[in-house]
């Protein structure tokens, strides 16, 4: 694995990342996987976030993790999850500016606060092929967005999650449109705590099988 630490623009801040490439030739497909809430501590570092990036390597799929505005060495300031967006596209525009990135094959992943602010931004960006929302917290609109969304898409939540009812989460999920993956893991919370191996296996291979890769 080849880790490379990051820095790049976001208008006139500049935010801090890290680009995992797998071992091997490129170009590779790419995830960017975004972070939980900064106000509680949400950042780069997360367990689920780190999970993720370390099961797409195991597949030769690269991944980009960064810091949102104001978290870390991430300069600005938290923005209610709306001026995010904009670190969202600014580190989809930095992996697309890569040699060692196929940037036909560009995934996007959130995590709980992550997963609200990413959501919007593959509605929008078409260069976005594949989305995967973990303990996602949304609301009836976004909820009623992703039933427009017609690309691959994976969903998943804890059943003793205390912030996301996985019974109405199943409900919204019944109502999107295919392509889709949504699974209720048994036993974990939001955090997800014992429970990265599990998350990180299928959020892995619901990302290679749309990329087309093979385990390297």
């Amino acid at each position: 694995m080849n880790s490379i630490r990051a820095d790049f623009p976001c208008g006139s801040i500049t935010l801090e990342g890290e680009l995992h490439l797998p071992e091997g030739d490129g170009p590779f497909p790419i995830v960017v996987v975004c972070h939980p809430h900064p106000l509680y501590g949400g950042n780069m570092e997360n367990n689920v976030v780190m999970a993720i990036c370390q099961g797409l390597l195991t597949h030769s799929v690269a991944a980009f993790r960064f810091n949102f505005r104001g978290v870390g060495r991430s300069g600005g300031a938290y923005g209610g999850g709306i001026t995010e967006r904009e670190d969202v596209k600014a580190a989809l525009a930095f992996v697309r500016a890569r040699p060692e990135i196929d940037t036909a094959k560009l995934g996007l992943a959130g995590y709980s606060f992550g997963a609200s602010v990413v959501l919007p931004v593959a509605l929008e960006e078409d260069a976005v092929r594949a989305l995967a929302l973990i303990s996602p917290p949304l609301a009836g609109p976004a909820w009623e967005q992703l039933k427009g969304y017609p690309k691959p898409k994976l969903l998943m939540v804890g059943s003793a999650d205390a912030f996301i009812a996985a019974s109405e989460f199943q409900q919204h999920a019944q109502d999107m449109p295919e392509p889709k993956q949504y699974f209720v893991v048994s036993g974990a919370d939001h955090f997800w705590w014992g429970y990265e191996g599990e998350l990180a296996q299928k959020v892995t291979q619901f990302f290679s099988a749309g990329f087309g890769q093979t385990k390297a």
